[in-house]
């Protein structure tokens, strides 16, 4: 995850250098629409997890084939869709809604094809990276991920060394190497677990199943491109791409810190949704209490030090840094603190199948992002706003997610209060002291702004260690360290 980090903000700052500020922006909003059209892949992955996860958890191997196979013929079939409304309702926003310059327009054109192309090759890979995930093979995991991460940045060399244009080129190169992952995750999984050979299977009734329960994640998943990429192609009708450069710099920022999360919590998704189908609430009860708290503890730990300097850290990240990108990372990453915390409860939701009030609520209000940040920009509000109503929003379905999920998992609302939410504003508030004492003393230049991001992250860890976990938890530690420290 370290390396992989490193490497995607590497890559971030040479693209947007090679692209320039204007290209960089065309290809953020031009990804958005494809993304958006494209929103049922991500219900459907949530539901070939929990499938997968469950089917594991009972021992039932041909049912485990069954609902992989499944999957594949359901993605096989989201990728005609992904066509269809791509080459007409997307292609129409593109040529008629979209603020693009004129001299750019072709380009635009030839990059949004090329990301339709490439969206259809990443579904059609979601099912293998869900059976991986569900066995758990987390080394082949990131063995995979460090190859993706490599790859994209020989793809960033390449862009350097040919003379042709570089928005089209840049596309054609990433579309080659989501190819290349494809191909990886195939025979892998094939090579390594038998329910992954495909062969033709329809069961009608499981097909049904699953896509009852994908159909709920839909409007999740609807909800979930909206105020993100929704949110982005508001940006480029009312302030134009330069904006959607700013946007898309805080969101590789965001996007690089919430993978972390993502990453950390493919380690105990499986296991909350075996716990729950063999019956071991208890279990599955601690699992979603120590995701919550070590998601937390993990995000703070990058969080809490780039928002404190982050105008220092953006300047030695990229050469040219775009207007208002320091604001919209700070207000990002508070968004991804909340949001990623409520991933494991939302995981418990899913384990139980019963899904509907959940995903109906909860991102109903995430639904309603979108309206009211375009009604504030109609005011004459300024683009930070957008994210400001994001935040305030993720906090309240936050509050609405943890009264609508804990009856459904026979969880005790004071106990989630005294094991997750406590800690984690004890963390907080200790954390942020050692920034405030620094920030007090109003010293400048490089070298204090390094000391107060070294400064920063100690405070964080030292807080997670004393307030953010339980004393089991410590006493894991200290023997984990003291073998690690014997066996050197």
């Amino acid at each position: 995850m370290a390396l992989m980090m490193c490497i995607n903000l590497y890559t971030s700052r040479i693209i947007l250098e090679t692209l320039g500020v204007e290209d960089f922006g065309i290809y953020n909003v031009v990804g958005s629409v494809v993304i958006m059209l494209g929103f049922i892949k991500g219900s459907m992955t949530v539901s070939t997890r929990r499938f997968l996860n469950f089917e594991l958890g009972t021992g039932n191997k041909q049912k485990l084939h069954e609902v992989f196979v499944t999957s594949l013929n359901t993605y096989l079939m989201l990728s005609l869709l992904i066509v269809v409304l791509g080459e007409t309702i997307g292609l129409w926003f593109v040529h008629n809604k979209m603020i693009i310059p004129p001299e750019r327009m072709d380009a635009a054109l030839w990059c949004y094809h090329i990301c339709i192309f490439t969206a259809i090759i990443e579904a059609l890979s979601c099912p293998y990276i869900a059976a991986i995930e569900a066995h758990e093979k987390m080394k082949s995991f990131a063995y995979i991920a460090i190859l993706d991460a490599i790859l994209k940045l020989l793809l960033v060399f390449l862009l350097l060394l040919f003379d042709y244009d570089r928005l089209i080129l840049y596309a054609l190169l990433y579309a080659g190497e989501r190819i290349l992952i494809r191909v990886v995750y195939h025979f892998y999984c094939i090579r390594n677990f038998e329910e992954c050979k495909y062969q033709w299977i329809y069961n009608k009734g499981l097909f049904k199943e699953m896509a009852i329960f994908a159909g709920w994640n839909v409007w999740g998943n609807l909800s979930y491109v909206c105020y993100t990429q929704g949110l982005n192609l508001l940006l480029n009708v009312f302030f134009g791409p330069v904006v959607n450069a700013a946007r898309g710099v805080a969101a590789q920022v965001e996007g690089t810190v919430g993978n972390l999360a993502d990453n950390f919590r493919t380690a105990f998704t499986p296991q909350i949704t075996k716990t729950y189908a063999s019956g071991q609430l208890k279990e599955m009860h601690q699992l979603v209490y120590r995701g919550s708290r070590l998601i937390f503890c993990l995000l703070l730990v990058l969080c809490l030090p780039i928002s404190v300097e982050a105008p220092v850290i953006l300047n030695i990240w990229l050469k040219e840094v775009p207007d208002g990108s320091v604001l919209f990372v700070r207000l990002l990453l508070a968004v991804v603190l909340i949001q990623k915390i409520i991933s494991p409860l939302a995981t418990s939701v899913s384990s139980t199948g019963r899904i509907k009030k959940y995903e109906m609520l909860v991102n109903g209000l995430m639904f309603a992002i979108l309206p009211t940040s375009y009604f504030i920009l109609l005011l004459g509000g300024p683009a930070w706003s957008v994210f400001a109503v994001y935040f305030v929003f993720v906090f309240f379905a936050y509050l609405l997610a943890i009264h609508i999920a804990l009856p459904m998992i026979d969880m005790s609302i004071k106990e989630y209060l005294k094991m997750v939410v406590k800690p984690c504003l004890m963390v907080l508030l200790l954390s942020s002291i050692l920034p405030l004492f620094m920030k007090i003393l109003g010293s400048h230049g490089l070298l204090y702004s390094l000391l107060t991001i070294f400064v920063t992250i100690i405070g964080v860890i030292v807080a997670c260690y004393y307030a953010g976990t339980t004393n089991d938890e410590k006493q894991l530690l200290k023997t984990y360290i003291l073998t690690k420290v014997r066996k050197l």
